[in-house]
């Protein structure tokens, strides 16, 4: 399957509205939504964060789940959804619950991208706990049998460390069949891809050049091989490194180019500060096309 390209809206977080006036700053987040579409870009993304980076400040970082729902209107033919979802900030019966309303919402065009969390300050802040990574992670797992349960046929119930369910009604569960795509995200190769193997549709690296992407994808196929899963079925994809996609030009080209003939499922851009502006976005679209890749505004992506 050929590569497809996403964009990750402009929501804030790394300083994009810093200055900004709230209504200003959604209404050009719906813009860049809409020219995206327009644009031919297969998906759009947002961050699940609260509060800016690297320092924590006083400016504009809209929340994603709400932020999602306003794009699910804005929109119509591109796929929508977290790079990615911190787990930890929300109960996984109710994460399960939004994601299958943002489905319907969206005319089946929701992915919940999932993983641990990190951000420490953004914990601290808003009253959560930070534990450890190992119990991050065994976090996850817990929320994600949660999740994969309540997506899934019927009443949900699972019993975990973590997190449970019993009997649980999720109705409706969103309109994909067999379900809407989980994709867990992150770069531990000893955790993390194994829940991805086990759990996923779709396993997202994160900031990884494309030396690391080559390194570790085989490590992902293993983790799939182990438990007797068809490497071929679980999608892999990446959030690129941002500095890497600043620069117009043939270097960006030739770095998109370059992440297509790993086999990469789906590439995904933030476009820095200047995310905000459309003229950025229709010179990254141009550049992808120079790279070989086609962006058709009528195609509707499968799921």
């Amino acid at each position: 399957m050929p590569m497809r390209v996403g964009l990750m809206v402009p929501q804030g977080w790394k300083g994009e509205y810093d200055g900004w006036e709230p209504r200003a700053a959604w209404a050009r987040s719906l813009a860049c939504a809409a020219d995206a579409e327009r644009l031919g870009f297969e998906s759009l993304w947002v961050f699940d964060h609260f509060t800016t980076v690297p320092e924590p400040t006083d400016e504009i970082t809209f929340e994603s789940f709400t932020m999602l729902g306003g794009l699910s209107q804005a929109t119509n033919r591109v796929r929508i959804g977290h790079m990615v979802v911190c787990t930890g900030f929300r109960n996984p019966a109710l994460t399960a619950k939004m994601a299958s309303t943002l489905d319907v919402m969206s005319g089946g065009r929701f992915e919940l991208g999932i993983g641990a969390g990190w951000k420490e300050d953004e914990w601290v802040a808003y009253g959560y706990d930070f534990p450890d990574t190992p119990e991050r992670l065994a976090t996850l797992r817990d929320h994600l049998e949660v999740i994969t349960r309540m997506l899934g046929p019927g009443r949900a119930t699972f019993l975990g460390a973590h997190a449970s369910v019993q009997g649980a009604i999720n109705e409706p569960k969103g309109l994909q069949s067999p379900h809407v795509p989980i994709i867990v995200g992150g770069n531990g190769r000893l955790v993390t891809f194994r829940l991805a193997a086990r759990f996923a549709d779709e396993l997202n690296f994160v900031y990884l050049d494309p030396a690391g992407v080559a390194d570790a994808a085989p490590v992902a196929r293993e983790r799939c091989e182990e438990i007797g899963r068809d490497p071929a079925s679980l999608r892999v994809s990446l959030y690129a490194p941002d500095h890497l996609f600043a620069e117009v030009g043939r270097r960006r080209v030739d770095l998109v180019a370059e992440y297509a003939e790993l086999g990469l499922s789906r590439l995904i851009v933030f476009l820095g500060k200047r995310s905000a502006e459309l003229e950025t976005q229709a010179a990254f679209a141009e550049d992808v096309r120079a790279a070989g890749i086609v962006l058709d505004a009528e195609a509707v992506p499968a799921g």
